[in-house]
């Protein structure tokens, strides 16, 4: 097992194939195991590089998290490229974890090379959304099912992890609200940007606002919105999304300074996406 310090706690990582590092972001209340189904379609082509969040899966466990999460998350991805000595990575986040993928690029802008970030709830937290996760948490707590899952995750602890994640979530949408602490217009690299219509975690539509808003802010974002699947998009549509992000990767490097504004253009039969007026990337339909 490979760890690496940071603030005197130690943080899990695996690392899997070679080529250009690209790092993934787990979500709230999970860690890197759930990308088991796409390490082995990215690390094909990627090194790419899972760590445990500090407080989930084999990573040291603490007390309490901080409220400015995600931000929080981004500073260990910091540390882990600090560790390897990486100087342009490439990152996927997955729901909470695209929201540090995001805050890394804007903190860290020398790091990052590209990022995707894929079902995440959006720029500033939404107290309705945040309600909907307190309850289905509570709930959630009864289902064998999900606590043995939970369990196999994080060990004997699980439950002290869960109501830890849950309060940082609570904590950060009564006190913070905003999941960045700089406007998405400082952006220095490109963003994929991931949903599913069918996402049950978030109302209908929600993708669909969030990533016009987003496009509207930076000319250096992309969108594309599976037809189908659950949360998250990229497990709920595992392979096709792993060959969407290994094509935008591949054409990460096109100079910012040609970039223009996105705009929303009619969804292909599969997928709906936005994309700049002359973009170099071309998103094939995917289901």
């Amino acid at each position: 097992m490979s760890y690496f310090d940071y603030k005197k706690h130690k943080i899990y990582y695996t690392e899997h194939g070679n080529g250009t590092p690209t790092l993934l972001l787990h979500g709230n209340t999970v860690s890197s195991d759930m990308f088991a189904p796409i390490i082995p379609l990215l690390s094909e082509k990627y090194h790419v590089i899972a760590l445990d969040f500090l407080g989930c899966g084999h990573s040291e466990h603490i007390t309490e998290w901080s409220a400015d999460l995600w931000y929080e998350w981004a500073k260990q991805v910091k540390a882990l490229c600090d560790h390897k000595g990486y100087e342009k990575v490439n990152i996927i986040g997955s729901s909470g974890g695209a929201l540090a993928a995001i805050n890394a690029a804007l903190e860290y802008p020398e790091l990052i090379n590209a990022i995707a970030a894929d079902s995440f709830e959006g720029i500033r937290a939404n107290m309705e959304i945040t309600e909907q996760i307190r309850t289905g948490r509570e709930l959630a707590k009864h289902n064998e099912g999900f606590c043995a899952m939970l369990k196999a995750i994080h060990g004997d602890d699980w439950e002290r992890v869960f109501d830890a994640d849950t309060d940082a979530v609570i904590r950060h949408a009564q006190n913070i609200g905003e999941f960045f602490h700089r406007p998405l217009s400082e952006l220095q690299c490109k963003l994929l940007l991931t949903g599913s219509t069918e996402d049950e975690m978030f109302p209908h539509g929600h993708y669909e606002e969030l990533f016009h808003d987003i496009c509207e802010q930076t000319p250096l974002a992309q969108a594309c919105i599976f037809d189908h699947g659950s949360h998250p998009a990229m497990l709920s549509n595992t392979a096709e999304f792993a060959e969407l992000c290994m094509q935008f990767f591949q054409t990460a490097n096109w100079d910012i300074e040609d970039a223009v504004p996105y705009s929303a253009v009619p969804a292909s039969p599969c997928s709906s996406v936005y994309h700049r007026n002359d973009s170099c990337f071309s998103t094939r339909e995917v289901s």
